[in-house]
C-alpha cells in the first residue's frame, strides 16, 4: 500500500509518517509541489534513516542519492518533458520509477521504464472537493494490455471502496485524503491495510 503526503505541511506530519511506517506502510510518496530544495532537504532529514528507502520523491530528484532514496516519481507534466534517454539513465542507475496518468491510452503508451503508475481519481476525491472522473474504470481496465507497469488506483480511496478498486483490475491503491483529511489517519490506514 502507498500513501501520498499532504501537499502542504500539516501538524505532527513527521510523527504520523513514522507511525504509518511502524504500522506497515510500504511506500510514502513525498509530494510537496511548492517546496524549495532546501525545504525538501529539511523535511526528508526529519524522517528516520531506517525509513528513507521507502520514500519516493516527486520533486528535487537530485536529492535522492544524498538521502539514500532509490525511488522517484514523475508527474505527468515532468514525464512528457523528460527524454526517454534521461528516464533510461535513471533506471540504469538502479532507481524505481513511477508516474501519473489520467487516460488509459496514456497508460498503454507508457515506456517500460516505469514500474507503476497512478490513475485517478477513481472515486470522488477526498482531498480535492468536486474532483471526480467521468470514466468507467471497470470498462477502461478491461481494455488493459500493458502488464509491465503496475496500475495504482488513486482518488477517494477508503476502506469502504478498496475492494471495488481492486475488482476493477487495479494492482494496488494509494491513499491521500483518507489519511490527511481526517483526525483518524492511523486508524484509517490500519482499516485499509487490513483489507489488502
Amino acid at each position: 500500500m502507498i500513501v501520498i503526503s499532504n501537499p502542504t505541511a500539516i501538524a505532527n506530519e513527521i510523527n504520523t509518517i513514522h507511525t504509518l511506517f511502524e504500522n506497515g506502510l510500504e511506500l510514502l510518496h513525498i509530494r510537496k509541489p511548492d517546496f524549495s530544495e532546501t525545504e525538501m532537504k529539511t523535511f526528508v532529514s526529519k524522517i528516520k534513516t531506517a525509513f528513507r528507502h521507502r520514500l519516493v520523491l516527486h520533486s528535487h530528484h537530485q536529492l535522492a542519492l544524498e538521502f539514500g532514496i532509490d525511488r522517484i516519481h514523475f508527474t505527468e507534466k515532468n514525464r512528457v518533458a523528460t527524454s526517454q534517454e534521461s528516464l533510461e539513465n535513471w533506471k540504469k542507475s538502479g532507481y524505481t520509477l513511477s508516474t501519473s496518468i489520467h487516460q488509459m491510452s496514456d497508460f498503454e503508451a507508457l515506456s517500460s521504464v516505469f514500474d507503476y503508475a497512478f490513475f485517478g481519481p477513481v472515486f470522488k476525491s477526498i482531498s480535492k472537493p468536486n474532483y471526480v472522473s467521468n470514466l468507467d474504470f471497470k470498462k477502461e481496465l478491461e481494455q488493459r494490455k500493458n502488464n509491465k507497469t503496475a496500475l495504482i488506483a488513486l482518488g477517494g480511496i477508503t476502506s469502504e471502496n478498496i475492494k471495488t478498486a481492486l475488482a476493477f483490475g487495479f494492482d494496488d491503491v494509494a491513499l491521500l485524503g483518507s489519511i490527511w483529511n481526517d483526525n483518524h489517519s492511523i486508524e484509517n490506514f490500519k482499516l485499509c491495510h487490513d483489507l489488502l
